[in-house]
């Protein structure tokens, strides 16, 4: 088990490595991917990771042909 003097001392890490200021944004990235990892999960359906560069540049090859 995990006891209180682990969790401080992991914690303390993390504020030395990163920051105070840094600690909310990773906070908030990390809640932003389990919160699509949730949604995706319950619907099913497929993300899109490509970047806008890569379909903009997909759509114009196919328009050319």
């Amino acid at each position: 088990m995990v006891s209180t003097s682990q969790l401080g001392i992991v914690a303390l890490l993390v504020v030395i490595l990163f920051g105070t200021k840094r600690l909310p944004e990773l906070g908030s990235g990390l809640g932003k991917a389990i919160n699509n990892f949730k949604s995706s999960f319950r619907e099913g359906s497929e993300l899109d990771v490509t970047s806008s560069d890569v379909k903009g540049s997909a759509a114009a090859k196919e328009e050319a042909k």
